[in-house]
């Protein structure tokens, strides 16, 4: 067996059981309230943002806070609750429209680490004609929090900390894996290092 496979096979059985060991990265989602219009008895993915959307009188919209990887796999709001039920109490107003809203906290398992998602709730607002979803929600469901990018991060304080943070899909507050780890790739530097080396030696013994 020449020197380089001496010296480079055991490193390289090792770093295999290392790559084994870690696995493949975890499916990663993302924590944030999603947003959805109420679409006869089902719920539909938002096409555009609350701060641009414009319902209708009689129109219900909804929030859900989750982990999702994207729109396909979003949690939709749980309930049943429809225009008739929200806005029973609440009469009609001159120059004003209601909007139901159901704002739903989401579970335990989505939360953020030490904290407890709310119950669901559902509210009328009563806003000007042309107030938009964002501006229906200020009314009901204060305080709300954004970020530097206009993205909605809380309802009603809820979560008191982040926004739209990255996480392992179904584990909760956990972080995911964004790729192989350092030690890993270390490793495989110091494969070529070594490599390089015996093959340099090799060549010396063979031209003394």
């Amino acid at each position: 067996m020449t020197a380089v496979r001496r010296a480079v096979l055991p490193l390289l059985a090792a770093l295999t059981l290392c790559a084994t060991a870690a696995g493949p990265a975890a499916a990663t989602g993302y924590r944030y309230w999603s947003f959805w219009e109420r679409d006869g008895s089902r719920w539909t993915y938002a096409t555009q943002g609350p701060s641009t959307a414009r319902p209708a009188d009689g129109s219900v919209e909804g929030f859900r806070f989750a982990v999702s990887e994207d729109s396909a796999d979003a949690s939709r709001p749980r309930g049943t609750a429809d225009f008739a039920t929200i806005c029973a109490d609440t009469s009609a107003v001159g120059g004003r429209k209601r909007v139901g809203l159901v704002v739903d906290f989401g579970t335990t398992a989505d939360a953020p680490s030490g904290e407890r998602p709310p119950a669901r709730r559902t509210a009328c607002a009563v806003v000007s004609e042309d107030a938009t979803t964002a501006e229906a929600l200020a009314a009901v469901a204060k305080p709300l929090r954004y970020d530097t990018n206009a993205l909605l991060c809380a309802i009603g304080g809820y979560p008191a900390r982040g926004c739209g943070e990255k996480v392992a899909a179904g584990a909760g507050s956990s972080p995911p894996a964004d790729g192989p780890s350092l030690g890993l790739a270390a490793g495989v530097g110091v494969v070529v290092v070594v490599a390089a080396g015996a093959v340099w030696q090799t060549r010396r013994r063979k031209n003394a």
